[in-house]
């Protein structure tokens, strides 16, 4: 699921002189059907961070992220394993071929698939598309990464903006994503709750989480505060390595 801008919105955008293009993106237009394969063997684990709890400071907290990681995150390993378990021959997909295709999971399960499945491959992808400040986060794209991004979108300031723009109109809780289809098309959106971009055929490049319990204990209820300064965080390397991983 996508947000869906208003007219207005959208006529500002063409307004930026970067065409029909960005437009069909934000909107999510042209999804190809499937996206690549993807996610660790199941059973699912809660994979270790690669950098200490305070590495983000004073970006993301620490306590935030002892508590996402540990309570958060493990939770939904647990609630998908749970619903897996009684399906043994389902462990032979990857999490990213049941998230395209959620239809074909049995229904008991669909439901705690899409939210536990989803919540552990966006979570997974979250902690590894961060980095310290200064020693991997923040900064500017590289490789293939940037020049699409370049091409499509104009500059890496304005494809922050749409993201940032996307996070702080979804409504309640879900994430804000960057994302590409196979012929390496960006695409820039909002998705509910827990629902992962594979849903759209889409690979996931870099999402930011804007559940509440991602930001709240350092900025409250400021929420474009949290989307500005986590572009201080983010490893455009991880990102890029998604990318070029994304269209082989």
């Amino acid at each position: 699921m996508t947000t869906r801008m208003g007219r207005r919105q959208l006529l500002a955008l063409a307004g930026r002189g970067l065409g029909s293009a960005v437009v069909l993106s934000v909107m999510g237009g042209l999804r190809p059907a499937v996206a690549r394969a993807a996610g660790d063997p199941l059973p699912a684990v809660l994979p270790p961070l690669p950098y200490a709890y305070e590495a983000l400071e004073p970006f993301i907290d620490t306590q935030t992220m002892m508590l996402h990681h540990t309570r958060h995150h493990a939770a939904l390993v647990t609630g998908l394993n749970n619903a897996l378990s009684p399906y043994p021959e389902l462990q032979a997909q990857s999490l990213g071929d049941m998230l395209a295709n959620l239809d074909d999971l049995p229904a008991a399960i669909r439901t705690a698939v899409r939210n536990n499945g989803g919540g552990h491959m966006n979570h997974s992808i979250f902690w590894a598309t961060m980095a310290p400040s200064g020693a991997g986060g923040g900064g500017e794209p590289v490789g293939a990464l940037a020049t699409a991004i370049t091409v499509q979108f104009g500059s890496a300031g304005y494809l922050k903006s749409l993201i940032n723009a996307a996070g702080a109109s979804r409504f309640g809780s879900g994430w804000t994503w960057l994302a590409c289809d196979s012929a390496g098309k960006l695409y820039v959106y909002s998705t509910p709750n827990q629902d992962s971009t594979y849903m759209s055929g889409h690979t996931s490049l870099l999402g930011i989480d804007v559940w509440e319990h991602a930001y709240y204990l350092r900025y409250n209820n400021r929420r474009a505060d949290y989307l500005n300064a986590w572009w201080n965080v983010v490893n455009w390397s991880a990102v890029n390595a998604r990318y070029e991983t994304a269209l082989r």
